[in-house]
This record gives structure tokens, C-alpha cells and sequence, in this order.
């Protein structure tokens, strides 16, 4: 289906329906209940059964009616958490049909911890329903590479998921997907407020990787990559960071000239925004701070580069689009004995067995890998929207 679903005229059957699914939850959980409150359900005759375009909810009338009272609540708080946790707009431009498996697993067994049943031979994995939507999406992927190399794995399509290829956000005319993530964010805040004033118990999602992906950033990213890369006397004067990831600490002189290599992810896991927000504000500290240049590399399962990076130079067009492997760009470290690295991914791939002697910087866009998943350097991680 490529377009968003067209909505039926509400009836009062419909509404009955909502209603008494409302009340149902309202006595299982006040937090589900009040993210059923907060959301837009509309009654389509496009959608089979259910789905979600982020924003609202489309719900079939008929095919919600031949249910039972708590299956057609496990399938709206299914789709209302899809919604909630923001899956269609972060899934960025990874396959969609894997992104769906990866998120259906999670929110499948947040519906059955609710108590709720879960679709008729749904997937269920203990250990992957506790992590994030992009850990999952990351080991669904190499379940498919096992198998394809002879392994075995259960990799079978899930009944319900987010929509179609509506494009995030499609609810609303006008709406920009980071908005809708916001009011979902809101919403989740007065869903935690209201279940802790039912005296029922805490958030039942508690400390879910789901959530923390959701966190708002502990740094502003614009600053951060400014001190790391921009030598201040507060900041890295009297230190030579070319040995800082060896534990040395050793006098720099003020005048020496700093080289920075700056590496891309082109698997497909970091977008165009992404790109161009790192790269425009790194011609910015190079406009600032004229000791420091800087050098570009696009990278997947190899690195493409050298690209002079200035402070007015245009952005090279991209290169590669396969998978992902860091050991190329940090061979190219070893190479041309930069002083510091700064490598925009999400984090997944296959990293070096030694860390470099260069500090490293890891830029990673909403959704990347944990920050104690990298094995060495900092993290700094982009802000949505």
C-alpha cells in the first residue's frame, strides 16, 4: 500500500469499540490507557486490519468487530506503542520489511507483558524484546546473512507492524515528522505522569532501551564537536591529543598545525541531513580556527578519500552504499598519521581489534548503537529533528 489509508465515516459502532477498549485498559494500566486517549484512530477500510502512519491509527471497523474484546486491545495498544515510540520516523532508510520484523518483535512483547494477547504465531525472542528498535533491526540482519550462508533463524513476517511506505508523519498536512516525534514524546511524559498518580505501579515500559533511545541529549552536539576539534587553552592547550589514546599526555606547542580525518558512513544507515549538518558545522570550526584541516572519507565496507575539506569547499558527492566495516578508514589513520578522527555512523559494523592512537570522535545520528557498544573514543549523538 503506498498511500496513507483512507479514512471511513466514524460510526457509533466504531466508537463503541474505542470506547469500551479504552475502559478495558484504563483497568490494566492508566499508563496504556492514556496513550490510547492521546491518539487519533480512525476507522479505514484500506487497512486489513490495523496499521499506523506514526501519527494516527487506522483501524477496519469490520475485521476490529469479529474480535474479541482483549484482542482488538493487544492490536491497538500494538499499534498505539509503534506510534508512541516513534518507529516509522526512525526508520530512516533502512529496509523497511526488516525495520517492521525488528519493531513488531519489541512491541509484541511489551503487549504480552501488558497481559495482552499477541497475533496467532507471532515471533517472540526474550532476549531481543529488551533492546532497542535498531539492536533488533541490526541482529534480524545478520540472521538473514546466517542463513543465507546455510545458518538457521526465524525470520518469518510478522502480522502487524507500521504501515505501508506512507511517508512518516502523514497524518497531518503541513506536519513535519520531528513535530509528531515531540507530541509523542509529550504524550509518553503524561502517561508516566498519570501511572504514577493511579498508585498502580510504576511506567510498565520502566528503563526499556526503547525509552532511552528516546531521551532528550545530554550535550548540545554543536558544541561538543566544536571543543573536541578546536584546540582552546580550557579545553586541550599544553596537551598533543595525537598521543591521548595512548594515556600520554605530552606538551604541545601552541603554533603546530592540527589534521582531522573525517569519515562517513555510506551503508545507508546515516541520511543526507545528517551528512550535511556534520560537514557544514566542521567547515565552520575550519573557518574559525585556520591550524586545523581537515580531510573527508566516505566509507561502507571500504574508504573512499581522500576529499581537502575547507572551509568553503563544496561537499563531494557520496561513495559506497554497501556494508559496513571500520577497519578501512582506521587503516587510512595508520597511513596518513592524522591527529584526531571524527567517523559520522549509527554504530553498527565491524570495528578494529585494537583502538587507534588518535582520539576518536563518534558522531551517531537517533538510533545509533549504544554508547558502551563502542569500544573505544567519545560518542556525541545528533539531536532528531
Amino acid at each position: 500500500m503506498s498511500d496513507k489509508p483512507v479514512p471511513s465515516p466514524p460510526t457509533s459502532d466504531f466508537s463503541a469499540l474505542l470506547s469500551g477498549s479504552r475502559l478495558r485498559l484504563r483497568g490494566k494500566s492508566a499508563f496504556f490507557a492514556t496513550l490510547l486517549l492521546h491518539t487519533d484512530v480512525q476507522p479505514s477500510q484500506e487497512v486489513a486490519l490495523a496499521a499506523t502512519d506514526g501519527d494516527r491509527v487506522y483501524l477496519n471497523p469490520e475485521a476490529a468487530a469479529r474480535l474479541a474484546p482483549a484482542e482488538l486491545d493487544g492490536l491497538l495498544l500494538h499499534e498505539v506503542l509503534h506510534a508512541a515510540l516513534s518507529h516509522v520516523q526512525r526508520r530512516g532508510p533502512r529496509d523497511r520489511k526488516h525495520w517492521n520484523r525488528a519493531a513488531d518483535l519489541i512491541v509484541n512483547g511489551m503487549v504480552a507483558q501488558a497481559g495482552l494477547p499477541v497475533a496467532e504465531g507471532t515471533a517472540r525472542d526474550g532476549h531481543l524484546e529488551t533492546l532497542s528498535v535498531e539492536e533488533v533491526y541490526a541482529a534480524l540482519e545478520r540472521t538473514e546473512e546466517e542463513q543465507q550462508d546455510g545458518g538457521e533463524g526465524d525470520t518469518g513476517d510478522l502480522l502487524y507492524g507500521p504501515p505501508s511506505d506512507a511517508p512518516p508523519g502523514a497524518g497531518k498536512p503541513g506536519q513535519k515528522p520531528s513535530d509528531v516525534t515531540r507530541r509523542w514524546k509529550g504524550t509518553l511524559e503524561q502517561a508516566r505522569a498519570a501511572q504514577s498518580m493511579s498508585g498502580k505501579g510504576a511506567d510498565p515500559l520502566g528503563l526499556h532501551r526503547e525509552l532511552a533511545r528516546l531521551a532528550p541529549a545530554r550535550l548540545d552536539w554543536k558544541s561538543q564537536l566544536w571543543r573536541f576539534l578546536a584546540r582552546t587553552p580550557v579545553d586541550f592547550g599544553g596537551f598533543d591529543r595525537r598521543f591521548v589514546g595512548q594515556g600520554l599526555y605530552l606538551e604541545a606547542l601552541d603554533d603546530e598545525s592540527l589534521t582531522a580525518l573525517i569519515a562517513v558512513d555510506t551503508s545507508g544507515s546515516v541520511d543526507d541531513e545528517a551528512v550535511k549538518a556534520l560537514v557544514a558545522e566542521v567547515q565552520g570550526i575550519l573557518g574559525a580556527y585556520p591550524h586545523v584541516r581537515a580531510e573527508l572519507y566516505y566509507a561502507d565496507t571500504e574508504a573512499y578519500g581522500p576529499y581537502p575539506l575547507t572551509a568553503g569547499s563544496e561537499i563531494p558527492p557520496a561513495q559506497g552504499g554497501g556494508g559496513t566495516d571500520f577497519r578501512p578508514v582506521f587503516g587510512k589513520v595508520e597511513e596518513h598519521n592524522p591527529d584526531l578522527l571524527v567517523y559520522l555512523t549509527d554504530g553498527y559494523g565491524d570495528f578494529p581489534d585494537a583502538p587507534p592512537r588518535v582520539p576518536t570522535l563518534w558522531v551517531v545520528p537517533p538510533g545509533g548503537l549504544e554508547d558502551a557498544g563502542f569500544p573505544f573514543g567519545e560518542v556525541l549523538r545528533l539531536e532528531e529533528g
